[in-house]
């Protein structure tokens, strides 16, 4: 792109640099959400998901059942228990559904469809640390590997579902077997593109790192009196410097990468924080009400200085991804799309619960971004909230 065309895509970006957390105030006559379900963002879902609109508050009914019977379905079938998901049926309209092994109508939970499976949850998992196993101890692993994206749990197929390349059936075969794992709970699908991480090298508007490399803004936090944003671990190391609009505005205090993909940066006493999230889109700001962590497949949104604000819908959780320098572990998989760029920034629900910040994707050889691929055929993977909220110790800061 030619010097001029960077410019006038800076200058665009400009009021829209800084996603979640800080600014002088907010862009002049900017929207904020005060509906438990912003309008903006459900519009949105709407347009990337094809919800008609009368079926918005049938889905919303969904997701509430799916939030509050999903622990209690675990419980009540105890080793029976299979997984739970959000479903869409033929009509468009939505279910909660709980797999069991159990056959007793006794075993049903109210508010969802049950369904039959051979295999429990437990089976499946145990099926799945069996990969993860052999993967953390297999000499030369990356090069043994390669082909074979992403492993994980998918109680839809009551399967670990492999993901690989088309010419890595061999070493999914051999994965598989060295691992030890019953290969009648493993099913391998044929995915295109590589997992890549989403930091951009060049250009971007967000923030900078080091002066070299680009990422997005994932959720305002603080840490005692410390104020910051919760962002991907991949897109810097302790003590790397960030600016935003070429200001110095603070540190990576903490990062991992590979093994986990969460950081967090510090942000200097003269910059403001807002529970907010940046719709590029409509140009409004959602709240962040909190961080419940939603159910397969319920819908959400992201926004990234690249790709913008994109929806669709969680496919799989506890996702292993094999990137090129090493798997990471636990990341939540959807079908939204993602660019280089994207990295780091905010997942968040239509009642504002903040999920989680980029980690990569399924990108196409060549590409920039997976938006031109079926939404059957993109993987984008995030790295759970509040997990990095845990482990460092922050406070997620609310609209």
């Amino acid at each position: 792109m030619h010097a001029s065309s960077l410019t006038a895509r800076r200058s665009s970006k400009r009021a829209t640099l800084v996603l979640t957390l800080f600014a002088a105030a907010l862009p002049a006559g900017a929207a904020v959400a005060s509906d438990a379900f912003d309008p903006q963002l459900s519009f949105a879902m709407q347009r990337d998901l094809g919800i008609f609109p009368h079926q918005v508050a049938q889905y919303l009914q969904t997701e509430r059942a799916a939030n509050s019977q999903g622990a209690i379905a675990q419980r009540q079938l105890g080793a029976g228990f299979a997984g739970s998901w959000i479903e869409r049926k033929a009509d468009g309209s939505f279910q909660f559904v709980v797999a069991t092994t159990r056959a007793s109508r006794a075993a049903a939970v109210p508010g969802a469809t049950m369904r039959q499976v051979r295999h429990s949850l437990r089976d499946l998992d145990a099926a799945k640390d069996r990969l993860d196993g052999i993967y953390a101890v297999a000499l030369d692993r990356r090069a043994a590997l390669r082909g074979v994206h992403s492993w994980h749990v998918d109680p839809v197929t009551n399967s670990v579902t492999l993901s690989i390349a088309a010419d890595a059936t061999d070493a999914a075969v051999d994965f598989i077997a060295r691992s030890g794992a019953d290969p009648d709970a493993v099913r391998v699908q044929i995915v295109p593109g590589w997992p890549q991480t989403t930091a951009n090298i060049v250009g971007g508007y967000e923030y900078i790192v080091n002066n070299a490399s680009y990422c997005s803004v994932g959720f305002s936090v603080t840490k005692g009196a410390q104020k910051g944003f919760a962002t991907a671990g991949h897109c810097g190391s302790a003590g790397n410097s960030v600016k935003v609009e070429g200001q110095s505005v603070g540190s990576f205090q903490s990062s991992s990468f590979p093994g986990n993909d969460r950081a967090w940066v510090s942000v200097s006493s003269g910059h403001t924080l807002y529970g907010l999230v940046y719709n590029y889109s409509s140009g409004t700001y959602p709240r962040v009400i909190g961080s419940t962590e939603a159910a397969t497949g319920a819908s959400l949104c992201r926004s990234g200085r690249t790709t913008g604000w994109k929806c669709g819908s969680i496919t799989a959780k506890n996702v292993t991804v094999n990137y090129s320098v090493g798997a990471v572990y636990g990341l939540t998989q959807t079908n939204v799309c993602t660019g280089r760029g994207d990295s780091g920034g905010s997942w968040i629900t239509g009642a504002g619960q903040a999920q989680g910040v980029t980690s990569g994707g399924n990108l196409p050889n060549g590409s920039n971004d997976n938006c031109s691929l079926p939404s059957s055929q993109r993987q984008t993977f995030f790295q759970r909230l509040n997990p990095i909220l845990s482990a460092y110790g922050l406070t997620l800061v609310r609209g």
